[in-house]
């Protein structure tokens, strides 16, 4: 990064995304500065260094920008360590209220722009930073610690789940302009990973293959997203077939709502409660499953027992019936008998004295 003795300068990659977040093309940034479009390509490349008079009024248009805060401009994750490396050594608190002061409110933005709601795009960032509170010592050394909170936001304010809340059922108020409520309107009909590659390209300003790699894509697949999304804005608003004029009207809309973070501590202190709620829960949990367990060892049986085979059916016995009235043939076979029974051998029978 190359310093002018006036005015710094940021670095190559932010350059490029201060111009693109304040609306400009190469060749609108070429005309104010007086250079050719060649050399703006160069310096945002890092290829050249600006130098002279020029160079001075290149920084100071960028520092002009900077200090606009576009509605879709977002820091880079070397701009958040440069700022974080400051002469003394941050806490966490300190570089997490850094970060959160750097990226909320332009998150809150393009959540809106994703979701159309207000309430859920503020609730995505503070849970997206919630995150990130709590793995701070993973985000803190990642490469892009904006990039990771970003994505976590989309994804989030892209859940499917919320339509089933009973918050957010019914719809809210549209933008008060016309046109606005058109551009948002034909966002929200776009299909969501549509729409994620859109505001990520068109309107953050990141790079085709910085695109793919944030929505878990190929390269040539985000590009297929995106034309197809530029189509599908176009047929609906042509005055937006132009990406420079679409990205103009998507920092528009996304600054028509004064759309409002909650304050650094009030998100690292909900962090802390949900933490300490789910950490609750899980040891309530465990001790209901150990106490289960135990009662289940307490009452079970100590020995097998066979079960009782079920009853069968027996085929082939005959009906039990009770015994009829004897026929004449069997009544004279009776009293026959009983005829005949003092007949025959003589019988031991006991003598009365």
């Amino acid at each position: 990064m190359t310093q002018s003795p006036a005015t710094p300068l940021p670095p190559p990659g932010e350059r490029r995304r201060l111009r693109a977040a304040g609306s400009l093309t190469e060749a609108q940034l070429a005309a104010r500065v007086g250079v050719t479009r060649k050399t703006v390509r160069a310096w945002e490349s890092g290829r050249t260094k600006p130098r002279g008079r020029k160079g001075e009024a290149y920084a100071k248009l960028l520092s002009t920008l900077a200090q606009e805060g576009p509605p879709l401009a977002e820091v880079t994750a070397p701009q958040f360590h440069e700022e974080a490396a400051a002469p003394a050594p941050l806490t966490p608190a300190q570089a997490f209220d850094a970060l959160y002061a750097f990226c909320a409110p332009t998150l809150v933005r393009q959540a809106y722009l994703l979701t159309g709601r207000r309430e859920l795009a503020r609730e995505s960032v503070e849970r997206a930073f919630q995150l990130a509170w709590q793995r701070w010592p993973e985000v803190a050394v990642d490469r892009d610690p904006a990039g990771w909170v970003r994505a976590t936001a989309y994804e989030y304010a892209l859940s499917p789940w919320h339509r089933f809340r009973p918050r957010y059922r019914s719809p809210e108020a549209p933008p008060p302009d016309a046109s606005d409520r058109a551009l948002l309107a034909a966002l929200l009909r776009l299909p969501p990973p549509q729409r994620r590659t859109l505001v990520l390209y068109d309107g953050v300003g990141l790079d085709l293959p910085e695109t793919a790699a944030e929505t878990e894509a190929s390269t040539p697949a985000a590009a297929g997203r995106l034309m197809n999304a530029r189509e599908a804005i176009a047929a609906q608003l042509p005055d937006l077939a132009d990406p420079t004029e679409l990205h103009r009207r998507l920092a528009e809309l996304a600054a028509t709502d004064r759309l409002r973070a909650a304050k650094p501590p009030t998100v690292r202190t909900g962090s802390e409660r949900r933490a300490r709620f789910w950490t609750r829960a899980a040891i309530a949990f465990t001790v209901a499953l150990i106490g289960t367990t135990a009662m289940t060892v307490r009452t079970a049986p100590t020995h097998y027992e066979p079960p009782i085979a079920p009853g069968a059916e027996i085929q082939g016995v005959p009906e039990r019936v009770a015994q009829g009235p004897l026929s004449e043939a069997e009544r004279q076979l009776r009293e026959k008998l009983r005829g005949e029974m003092t007949n025959g051998p003589e019988r031991v029978l006991p003598l009365s004295r």
